[in-house]
């Protein structure tokens, strides 16, 4: 286990090195290593089959996040005919992609939504003087 941790290692600092690469001969060596570390991965991976998962986002932030997650991971995200903008299919090995990419979109996806929140209390409070906290309602009872 040590060895697939060293491998990943190697892979994040090849993944840096390509994407910052200075010259052409230095990114083509970098994407060359990272090809034979990915292939190797790949062949240390257990024979897991890809089963096909359906993810619905609640909102259209989540959706993007969501696919660049997928495509930067090497996997392909798509959608059936007559399926919602905010429904993604998702074909790949579970164990493998819940351990990529729905830890990284979870984390983002929370960073995301806590942005958005105080955004939304500052321009309420700021703009408007007001508290948009629905917690301070009136309570009435039904039918009077």
């Amino acid at each position: 286990m040590a060895g697939d941790e060293d491998i990943r290692m190697k892979l994040a600092k090849l993944e840096a090195l390509f994407a910052r690469g200075a010259t052409a001969g230095e990114r083509a060596a970098a994407g060359a290593a990272l090809d034979r570390l990915q292939a190797r991965i790949a062949a240390e991976a257990p024979s897991e089959p890809e089963t096909e998962v359906q993810y619905s986002m609640p909102d259209s932030w989540s959706v993007r996040i969501f696919v660049a997650l997928c495509r930067k991971h090497g996997v392909r995200p798509y959608r059936y005919p007559r399926q919602r903008r905010t429904t993604i299919m998702v074909r790949a090995r579970a164990s493998e992609f819940e351990r990529t990419v729905l830890a990284e979109f979870q984390t983002l996806h929370s960073e995301l939504v806590a942005y958005f929140d105080g955004t939304v209390d500052h321009l309420i409070a700021d703009a408007m003087k007001s508290y948009g906290d629905d917690a301070t309602l009136d309570v009435r009872p039904i039918g009077r």
